[in-house]
């Protein structure tokens, strides 16, 4: 397995059952990987730990047949249980020290939002191995946005720490170039895959925007 400093990561799939417009998550998750997704975050908020442990599980089966990391949102008990290859957390979940406490893996991941500038000076980004920069661009369906990073937000924050950028926010086939070359590592995206009429060829196109 390897090492938590080992992330090649490009394009990084969040999903849910709800992204998925009601077609089956494990199918667009599948799809998604076929078209060069690398990287899956299930995110769950309002499953309860037993339900989203059996999502995950399930999901798991897909991404291990792939070779693909699967990385938990937010639940200490599901990434622990999988176990998963990492957690990803917000401002206002449990933070990464407090995983690093309770989870004694040293080759899992742990994600960590950044909404705030300040925050790239603290213990949680310290101990976090790559930040999710959120949102990049606003989105309609995040209400809680703090800052709107935009492209020139990416770049100073890239001046400013050496971790791996995992840039989210209303990034699609249009933009995604953009975004990398302003100084993320990789592009998380939900609804441009999820919401895709083909997500296998949407994912497909956003990998070669990535990689040009």
């Amino acid at each position: 397995m390897k090492t938590r400093a080992y992330f090649p990561y490009q394009l990084y799939l969040v999903i849910s059952q709800a992204d998925c417009s009601g077609r089956n998550y494990l199918e667009v998750a599948e799809q998604a990987i076929l078209g060069g997704v690398d990287i899956i975050q299930l995110r769950e908020k309002l499953l309860g730990t037993s339900v989203f442990l059996e999502a995950a599980k399930r999901l798991k089966d897909i991404t291990d047949k792939y070779n693909i990391p699967l990385i938990i949102n937010d639940n200490l008990q599901v990434a622990m249980s999988l176990p998963a290859a990492g957690i990803h957390v917000g401002n206002s979940d449990i933070s990464p020290v407090q995983v690093r406490s309770q989870w004694d893996a040293s080759q899992a991941y742990v994600g960590y939002s950044i909404k705030y500038i300040d925050q790239l000076a603290d213990k949680q980004t310290a101990v976090s191995d790559y930040l999710g920069v959120s949102p990049v661009f606003r989105t309609a369906t995040k209400s809680d946005t703090v800052t709107e990073w935009g492209l020139d937000g990416i770049a100073r924050i890239r001046q400013l720490t050496s971790k791996k950028l995992v840039a989210i926010g209303n990034i699609h086939k249009s933009n995604a170039k953009a975004v990398i070359s302003a100084g993320a590592d990789c592009i998380a995206v939900v609804s441009a895959v999820c919401g895709a009429i083909d997500p296998q060829k949407a994912a497909y196109e956003l990998k070669n925007e990535v990689l040009k």
